[in-house]
């Protein structure tokens, strides 16, 4: 009798499936349990695995699934008879080794917190650090070429070339030569134009390229109103504000992404944390440059509050709430309030005539693109 019980062939009611991880046919077997578990199929050779070396792999309720760490990795044996499952998870003494404990997930968790809390740190600190310290040091002919690259996608939405009628050109390269002259600018370091769309804007990009939209000039009712805009702009450029931002986005796209993992549903998990994080580093760089204009516009004896007006008569009263906590600029009436308290009676000359101005507002003919 004890013979029988410790070499018979396993026989139940259920039938005991087996995967042999090769194929993906289905084979119904029998089982002898001798000094190791042999799997027995009808006209074919058995299959023996060692207890030892046999696991638990997942399965639905009332089936134990085993696998073998000696047979291939797809292989699977489904028990759905109960008493041949007790039986054999007696046998198999090593049966739910690989499955983590309490104390490893605990582990897990621990180390998985510590690394997500990391990252976080890289971002909010790290990220920023290495940014102001790299961009200043990348080399100007790949920040060029960087612009150049950047140009041609400008061009592409908003004119494929600048505004050129000749006296509005003079017009504005004279407003741009004292601003940057002021800024202390290299001569060869920046470029600037007027490109023909209605959009109110002006941006700088990589490699010293400064853009005035002719929207801007349509709402502009002084010279001073563009000069403070275009400090603004120089400003970026001083302070390396795009290599800046690219190396900065760049690193928290990445560092965000693998701290939320590319799983169904993260996406925007990541883009509301991109959001939060670059807005709140975009605030002070628009900050800085807001204090750079400043100063050049007291520099050539002019107020910076027109800028500030222009803005404010272009974008209205933003408001509160969540659009002012994820946006990328202080309130417009946050920047009037402070310009204003910068404000100061004329101490320089016009950085434009009259009619310098005039011609600086039709540097695109009549307006229409």
């Amino acid at each position: 009798m004890s013979e029988l019980s410790t070499e018979a062939s396993a026989q139940s009611a259920k039938p005991t499936i087996f995967f042999d991880g090769v194929s993906s046919r289905r084979r119904q077997v029998t089982l002898t349990c001798g000094d190791a578990l042999e799997i027995v199929e009808e006209d074919g050779a058995p299959v023996r695995w060692a207890y030892a070396d046999i696991r638990r792999a997942d399965g639905p309720p009332g089936i134990l699934r085993l696998a073998c760490s000696a047979a291939p990795p797809l292989a699977r044996l489904e028990i759905r008879d109960a008493a041949l499952a007790a039986d054999l998870t007696a046998r198999c003494m090593r049966l739910d080794e690989h499955q983590t404990s309490r104390r490893g997930v605990a582990k897990i968790v621990g180390w998985s917190v510590a690394a997500a809390v990391s990252i976080v740190c890289v971002v909010l600190f790290g990220v920023p650090l290495a940014a102001d310290r790299l961009a200043p040091l990348v080399p100007k002919p790949i920040e060029r070429r960087i612009g150049d690259a950047s140009e041609v996608q400008v061009k592409t939405i908003f004119g494929r070339s600048a505004c050129e009628d000749p006296a509005g050109k003079a017009a504005f390269t004279k407003l741009v030569n004292r601003l940057r002259d002021a800024a202390g600018l290299d001569d060869d370091s920046m470029t600037a134009g007027v490109l023909p769309t209605p959009v109110p804007n002006a941006f700088a990009l990589p490699g010293g390229k400064v853009y005035v939209l002719r929207g801007l000039l349509d709402k502009a009712e002084n010279p001073d109103e563009i000069a403070g805009i275009l400090a603004h702009e120089l400003g970026h450029l001083k302070h390396h504000d795009n290599m800046r931002g690219l190396i900065y986005n760049g690193g928290t796209s990445f560092l965000i992404g693998l701290l939320f993992g590319d799983v169904t549903g993260s996406s925007a998990m990541i883009f509301a944390s991109r959001s939060v994080v670059e807005a709140s580093y975009s605030r002070e760089a628009e900050t800085a440059a807001d204090t750079f204009a400043i100063e050049i516009m007291h520099k050539l004896g002019r107020s910076p509050k027109p800028a500030a007006e222009l803005m404010f008569r272009i974008t209205g009263k933003e408001g509160g709430g969540l659009t002012s906590i994820l946006a990328s600029h202080p309130l417009t009436e946050d920047r009037l309030e402070r310009m204003t308290k910068e404000d100061r009676p004329a101490s320089g000359p016009p950085l434009l005539t009259d009619k310098e101005w005039q011609s600086l507002k039709l540097i695109c003919g009549s307006g229409k693109i």
